[in-house]
């Protein structure tokens, strides 16, 4: 067998492993990164919602109690 082939192979593979070792790492980033837009996203709703109150719905008359519009 020739040599140069064997390391060929064996450099071939440890990169390899070395790339499945990276993109694990990467995608484990990535993961960690959505978590904490997902915390971001879910706080700023919050926050607007508390911010804008939504006026109370018309409880009698006839007008307000079928459609509920404001501006």
């Amino acid at each position: 067998m020739d040599v140069a082939l064997s390391n060929a192979i064996i450099n071939t593979a440890t990169n390899m492993a070395s790339a499945q070792k990276s993109d694990a790492v990467n995608i484990a980033v990535l993961r960690k990164a959505l978590d904490m837009q997902e915390v971001a996203a879910t706080t700023m709703i919050d926050a607007m919602v508390q911010a804008m109150p939504q006026p109370a719905l018309a409880t009698s008359g006839t007008l307000g109690t079928q459609v509920n519009t404001f501006a």
